[in-house]
């Protein structure tokens, strides 16, 4: 098997950040405003406000992804980031690739000074749910993104 590499942000990889994400979000919910404005302007929505997006390459193609966008913490100096968008190509989930992107991030966030990680999904994606527990990110009582109709459920992780 090629080698996986995890890379940053590179215009080219646009479109992959879009169709990986658009997938998933089809297959579960339906595509809403906000998933607009984030997978078709990746730049605007996590690289100029001080984020990052994360690939997972096997050779040139691209197996997966993530963004990690600064958010405005409700504690006063306190870097926030949230974890957003990640999506595995369906051909490679359950190889422990979410793992390995999501190690990435917090690692990625640890070293900017981050405090914590938020994010906010759905309780039926039960396999991401997963990923996240197995990180240490727990569920928080007040749900801060009202964003997407169908984010029932925030976690954070305290780094």
């Amino acid at each position: 098997m090629t080698e996986i590499e995890i890379v940053t942000f590179d215009p080219k990889y646009s479109d992959a950040f879009a169709e990986l994400n658009y997938a998933w979000i089809r297959t579960y919910f339906s595509i809403e405003e906000e998933d607009h404005r984030s997978l078709d302007h990746p730049y605007d929505y996590a690289i100029g406000p001080g984020g990052e997006i994360f690939f997972l390459l096997r050779g040139d193609q691209v197996i997966g992804t993530v963004a990690m966008v600064p958010v405005n913490s409700k504690e006063t100096n306190l870097m926030t980031f949230e974890l957003a968008k990640m999506a595995i190509d369906p051909a490679f989930q359950g190889q422990g690739l979410g793992h390995k992107l999501l190690s990435h991030c917090i690692d990625w966030a640890r070293a900017k000074g981050a405090k914590y990680i938020v994010l906010t999904t759905n309780d039926i994606l039960k396999p991401a749910l997963r990923v996240y527990e197995k990180a240490g990110f727990a569920e928080e009582t007040d749900n801060f993104d009202n964003r997407y109709r169908r984010g029932n459920l925030t976690m954070r992780l305290v780094l």
